[in-house]
């Protein structure tokens, strides 16, 4: 394809990955067509609504790690968006808390919560959007590519195919494509291997406030069967009264009730809050939970088998990608895959 004008491009994960995909495609002449399995945009930038209150179950914030995505989030989609001022504490095996480094990083998300990201990104592209649109086979022929989804769907021709989903669901994809490249076999073995943490993410609402002077504490040491606790009070524009905390358990812990039932992990995980901070923890206003099955990457793939086969208009986008399980990382691949997609038809 030799101008922007013919080219068109399918993302597969409508997460930070793959909507900034799309707002990096805006205003040229790639057509976007945006493929999200769940009745909306955001991935692990998930933001619920109970009693009033707004919470951010997934990823929790935006780092500004990243110069061009801090960029994007103070001047381009900046509306109600927020940094929390208090700082993030860690605590030990023991339960041991302990004063963290008070650096001067933001920590972003949005007063109606973080998934607002993933949806002021999609809204800003110039993509047709597909929700509720589980992306289940590829097929590339004579150069172009052309995608099917669960409900019996058939989309394309495309030049091109982002995919964003975790690794290994990438890999799964990919195994089952019609789709033939010397390198595809070592692609798929490596997208399989990537490991990820599972993680049970909680959420427990109180009706009075804690009196700490931080907004998260981490176990740094990886032995508490809490990983992280956090408190959205700290958010601005989050929690009207009291306090409501994000509380996830340790991966380890939470591999372990991977088929619990998400009440009977609440249950279990209380008196936990509660020896680490407080025993009027243990008995919340009311509490929600997800698990995250694959919540967090712990390595990425070889750079090289990603970069070989984008000569058949494959790309790939997602905090596996960057090796690093932040949203910033997430969301910069996203932002460079588009530079090399209009690279490549500009």
């Amino acid at each position: 394809m030799d101008n922007a004008s013919d080219a068109a491009i399918a993302v597969v994960g409508g997460g930070v990955s793959g909507t900034g995909v799309a707002a990096t495609l805006r205003d040229t002449a790639v057509e976007v067509t945006l493929f999200e399995r769940a009745g909306r945009v955001g991935g692990r930038t998930a933001t619920r609504t109970r009693n009033g209150a707004v919470y951010d179950y997934g990823a929790n914030y935006v780092k500004n790690d990243d110069e061009r995505v801090a960029d994007l989030l103070t001047s381009e989609v900046s509306e109600g968006l927020v940094d929390i001022d208090e700082p993030v504490w860690t605590f030990d095996a023991d339960g041991e808390i302990s004063e963290g480094r008070d650096a001067d990083d933001a920590k972003w998300t949005f007063e109606s919560g973080i998934e607002t990201l993933a949806g002021r990104l999609a809204d800003r592209s110039d993509a047709a959007v597909e929700t509720g649109a589980e992306v289940v086979g590829l097929a590339r022929e004579t150069d172009e590519w052309h995608v099917a989804t669960a409900d019996g769907r058939e989309f394309g021709p495309f030049d091109g195919v982002v995919l964003t989903p975790p690794a290994p669901q990438t890999g799964d994809l990919l195994a089952a494509a019609d789709w033939d490249h010397e390198q595809s076999g070592a692609l798929v073995e490596a997208l399989r291997d990537v490991p990820y943490r599972t993680i049970w993410s909680l959420a427990l609402s109180y009706t009075f406030d804690l009196d700490v002077p931080y907004y998260a504490l981490v176990n740094t040491d990886g032995d508490h069967e809490i990983g992280w606790l956090s408190r959205e009070a700290c958010k601005p524009g989050h929690v009207p009264d009291g306090d409501l905390l994000i509380v996830q358990m340790a991966p380890d812990w939470s591999a372990e009730r991977y088929d619990a039932d998400g009440e009977a992990v609440i249950e279990e995980a209380l008196p936990l809050v509660a020896d680490l901070l407080d025993d009027r923890l243990a008995d919340p206003e009311w509490a929600d939970h997800q698990r995250w099955g694959l919540a967090l990457p712990d390595d990425g793939v070889d750079t090289d088998l990603l970069d070989a086969v984008a000569e058949d208009g494959l790309w790939f986008a997602g905090d596996w990608v960057a090796g690093e399980a932040r949203a910033h990382a997430a969301l910069g691949t996203g932002l460079a895959a588009g530079d090399r997609i209009r690279e490549r038809f500009e």
